[in-house]
């Protein structure tokens, strides 16, 4: 018996991977994260699969599940919305099961990080201006150490991707507005790869209000950072004078 931890994607199924389709298609019993796992995602399950949603139970409502199989001889299919690996809640999953004495395996998923910058047509880095993509949250039920805060954050100017925040979007724009300044290009992407995916485009100065006047309040994505902006500097990397050992110069 063994629990894959699955990466669902960020909604779309055609952006699952094939060994994610194969598990899935595949499975007797699979634990799924609510409402965050798409229903077309869901439809790849066997018609007679165990079917749990995770958003009803605890940890050790889980745990006990995962019991159940190991009693069944039966494989776990635990979904988790796009990569397991980030705001996943796995480690303690993982560490029940490591008590249990039961096998576990972790298959990755696309995160909605990377599906927000593909809706966007976005590259999170630029040459010679930004070259580092940080992944952050703001404070909830689960805080944030304080050097990980928004306006230590800041001050690295990286492309920020901001997960579940979007409700508190004017205290984002109020700790980053010091060190991007008001002209910075934002957007915040809403359910991205879903058929109801929005996008909205603005700067620090007015994301906040375009935000709320769209109604977003949950599930979505917000990238801050000058990388957003169209008129930042080429990669040298097809410039005809760059060389390296792919391509080698004339």
């Amino acid at each position: 018996m063994k629990v894959y931890f699955v990466g669902a994607g960020p909604g779309d199924p055609e952006l699952l991977s094939v060994k994610a389709k194969r598990l899935l298609e595949s499975c007797s019993c699979c634990i799924y994260a609510g409402s965050l796992v798409s229903d077309e995602v869901i439809a790849l399950l066997p018609e007679n699969a165990k079917r749990f949603n995770s958003a009803q139970l605890d940890l050790d409502e889980i745990t006990e599940l995962f019991k159940n199989a190991r009693d069944e001889s039966m494989d776990v299919v635990r979904l988790h919305s796009g990569d397991p690996s980030i705001y996943g809640a796995i480690r303690e999953q993982m560490k029940n099961l490591d008590e249990l004495g039961i096998e576990y395996e972790t298959i990755p998923g696309i995160s909605s990080f990377q599906a927000a910058a593909a809706a966007l047509n976005l590259e999170l880095t630029v040459p010679n201006s930004v070259q580092t993509v940080i992944l952050t949250r703001t404070a909830g039920r689960t805080p944030v150490p304080p050097e990980q805060e928004l306006d230590e954050l800041g001050k690295s100017r990286a492309t920020l991707c901001i997960f579940l925040s979007v409700q508190k979007i004017d205290g984002v724009v109020e700790k980053l507005l010091p060190h991007y300044g008001d002209k910075c290009p934002a957007a915040v992407v809403y359910r991205a790869s879903w058929p109801d995916q929005r996008i909205v485009r603005a700067t620090l100065a007015d994301i906040a209000d375009k935000t709320e006047s769209a109604g977003i309040t949950k599930t979505a994505m917000i990238i801050v950072g000058w990388a957003l902006d169209p008129e930042k500097q080429e990669s040298k990397l097809y410039d005809p004078a760059f060389s390296h050992g792919f391509r080698k110069a004339k």
